[in-house]
């Protein structure tokens, strides 16, 4: 028997969440917690990591509040070598080679500052992320007004298109 369950992340104003999976919490919890703290100088993050043996959460980071919701939301999820990672003063996109080529890292499902899910499966042995839900889904297709508008923002910001 399968049991499927939605855990809606709970996180502070601002904040950006990343989960994925790896191996070998015991250790895998701080080595991504330094490799977070050179990838982006003055990051702010709390990372948690479900240990399937002896069963706990493991956590670290250097921000308090951000260590918390990490935690809460491993524990929520509670599947084993999940990882969750709250941060400020950072975006995905500056951590997410980092996080990846972490060797005992397995996967990465989402990362995302909108309102986030993860859906979970549980079976007589524990539980698993079969999915997340990263914010609102599309549902329609940008005017040629509205493309105009993210290139300039884009440009703004540093990113050329064209």
């Amino acid at each position: 028997m399968v049991k499927i369950e939605v855990v809606d992340i709970e996180k502070p104003d601002g904040a950006e969440v990343v989960i994925g999976q790896g191996n070998f919490s015991i250790f895998t919890v701080d080595d991504l917690a330094r490799a977070l703290l050179t990838a982006v100088p003055g990051i702010k993050f709390g990372i948690a990591m479900n240990e399937a043996k002896p069963q706990l959460t493991r956590y670290t980071g250097n921000d308090e509040e951000l260590e918390k919701f990490a935690a809460k939301n491993a524990v929520k999820i509670g599947a084993g070598h999940v990882f969750v990672i709250m941060m400020k003063d950072a975006f995905p996109i500056n951590v997410l080679n980092t996080v990846k080529n972490h060797p005992a890292v397995a996967m990465v499902y989402g990362a995302s500052e909108n309102p986030f899910q993860v859906i979970v499966a549980e079976t007589d042995l524990g539980r698993s992320v079969l999915g997340v839900v990263d914010g609102k889904a599309a549902n329609k297709i940008e005017t040629d007004e509205q493309k105009a508008e993210r290139r300039e923002l884009v440009e703004k910001i540093g990113y050329k298109i064209d």
